[in-house]
């Protein structure tokens, strides 16, 4: 394993929360705290990514977003790392892969918005990942009707763990799939740098 890479133990739950970050939010905390609550996980990484494949313009350095998200979510059991700089990947299967080849025996988690979940048929291999990592999902302002008629929620229906079963997404075996309300907090990273709000550390 490369060094910089975060520790896990055998047999943890970890939940992967992947984005630009930029800039990182209390959106993305909000949604982390509730991650580690109702999923059961032991923790959370934060992965930061170089660039999001579908947007044409980069995102700021990342080492300002590192440094940002590490000062917004000072968390005993969230990590923020680097990891898909270090190994080169950038889709979503891609980066599982390669954590599951350096964390053989670790569960991992994978989060996302409900709004990710409307357009997840649209991602790269999305099939594979249900498949081969249960997936958390939180709902986010005005995407939650759309994410429950969206492909990924239809075509993987009858693996959804509901209500209180959300608490074993951990364990459970994919595809495994949980869609959690949240009292959401209505901020965005691009409303963020629209308004001018987004100054980097340093």
């Amino acid at each position: 394993m490369r060094s910089g890479s975060p520790h896990a133990r055998a047999g943890q739950v970890i939940g992967l929360l992947g984005g630009s970050f930029d800039p990182p939010h209390e959106g993305h905390a909000h949604i982390t705290r509730a991650a580690l609550q109702r999923f059961g996980l032991d923790r959370v990484w934060w992965l930061v990514s170089p660039g999001n494949p579908l947007k044409t313009h980069g995102p700021a350095p990342i080492a300002d977003r590192m440094a940002a998200a590490r000062a917004l979510m000072d968390h005993p059991r969230v990590d923020v790392t680097d990891i898909e700089l270090r190994t080169g990947t950038r889709y979503t299967a891609e980066t599982l892969e390669a954590l599951i080849r350096l964390y053989p025996v670790v569960r991992f988690v994978w989060l996302m918005g409900a709004d990710n979940l409307a357009q997840f048929h649209r991602w790269e291999r999305w099939r594979w990942i249900m498949e081969t990592v249960p997936v958390g999902v939180l709902a986010r302002p005005g995407e939650r009707i759309s994410a429950r008629m969206s492909v990924a929620a239809r075509i993987y229906g009858a693996s959804r763990l509901k209500g209180q079963r959300a608490r074993l997404l951990g364990r459970a075996e994919a595809p495994a799939w949980a869609f959690q309300n949240l009292p959401m907090r209505d901020v965005s990273s691009s409303a963020i740098r629209a308004s001018g709000g987004w100054a980097a550390p340093g």
